[in-house]
């Protein structure tokens, strides 16, 4: 029997998303279930193993064409074991738990997992913005910043696994402090709480008119939504929240792209949906600080996936593991 069905689990800490996928990436079945975190996160992956196995019985899948399961995850992966550990949003502590070894024995079928954000960087450079080119670097912008490289179409992992931990380039040295310790971090600038700090800074030294200040001044919830609708209006103070978180994601991606020559840096996540409003002046930075050659013949563009972005990414994790 021919192996001809890919399957991607994209495990997140409110909701595990599932799909089905023929090997050339076509998406033929989706579904998702509640991730359940309770018991230290003890129920995750029966729950995984069930919901495959129940759902290859619904679509009378046989497990032979299934040309293996690829996942993607919260937290430190060790790759070779793929054992998981830190991934706190599912309960996951300190204490690695052995991923692979209990899908692969609970669905009979094998399994390569790498991290969430890596996952999603394959999906957009296969089936997304990527278009399938060999070099691409891959942002996603949401409560924090996160993202992949993609070198000759694979992953680029790094001596211990941590390459791609882009939302930890520094560009603003002696900046805010960052959860890592170190400070002027580019999370700390474009994350979703990264737009609100800047803004409530920019806020105090502003002394016009604007919405945006009144709301920070009365003690209103801000949100990086609420920055960018704003802007949008032509609030003044937004529109200048707005142009440095620009300003230092064109800056981090030009630097990133002098390093790795890529075809494109793809930016996705929550804070990305501004969607061109925020791109435009991304690309303004990129090209003030890229390296000549490179400004002429790399795009930075929006990613297009959404959030099917890490089952495609999980897809291929399996597709090139197999």
């Amino acid at each position: 029997m021919t192996k001809d069905k890919l399957i991607g689990v994209d495990l997140g800490g409110t909701t595990i998303k599932f799909a089905i996928l023929t090997a050339e990436g076509e998406i033929q079945q989706k579904w998702s279930i509640r991730t359940n975190v309770l018991d230290n996160g003890s129920h995750i992956v029966p729950d995984i193993v069930e919901s495959i196995n129940h759902h290859l019985d619904l679509y009378d899948l046989p497990k032979e064409r299934i040309i293996g399961i690829g996942m993607g995850t919260p937290g430190t992966v060790d790759f070779e074991k793929g054992t998981v550990r830190a991934a706190y949003n599912l309960n996951w502590r300190e204490t690695p738990v052995e991923v692979k070894q209990l899908i692969e024995e609970g669905t009979g079928l094998p399994l390569a997992i790498d991290n969430d954000a890596n996952s999603a960087a394959l999906g957009e450079q296969w089936r997304g913005a990527g278009e399938n080119a060999k070099e691409v670097i891959f942002i996603t912008l949401g409560t924090g910043v996160g993202g992949g490289i993609i070198n000759e179409g694979k992953l680029l992992h790094g001596a211990i696994g941590t390459a791609g931990e882009i939302g930890h380039v520094i560009v603003e040295p002696d900046g805010y402090l960052c959860t890592c310790g170190n400070h002027g971090c580019l999370e700390q600038y474009t994350s979703a709480t990264g737009v609100v700090h800047l803004a409530q800074d920019l806020a105090e030294e502003y002394a016009g008119n604007s919405k945006l200040k009144s709301m920070i001044d009365d003690g209103d919830e801000v949100t990086s939504k609420i920055v960018f609708d704003l802007a949008k209006q032509d609030d003044f103070l937004a529109n200048e929240v707005v142009n440095k978180v620009a300003y230092y994601l064109g800056y981090a991606a030009a630097n990133l792209a002098n390093v790795f020559n890529p075809s494109s840096i793809v930016i996705g996540g929550g804070v990305s949906a501004a969607g061109n409003f925020l791109i435009t002046r991304v690309q303004k930075n990129f090209k003030q600080f890229a390296f000549p050659p490179v400004k002429e013949t790399t795009d930075v563009k929006l990613a297009v996936l959404g959030n099917d972005a890490g089952a495609y990414g999980a897809a291929l994790l399996a597709k090139q593991a197999n």
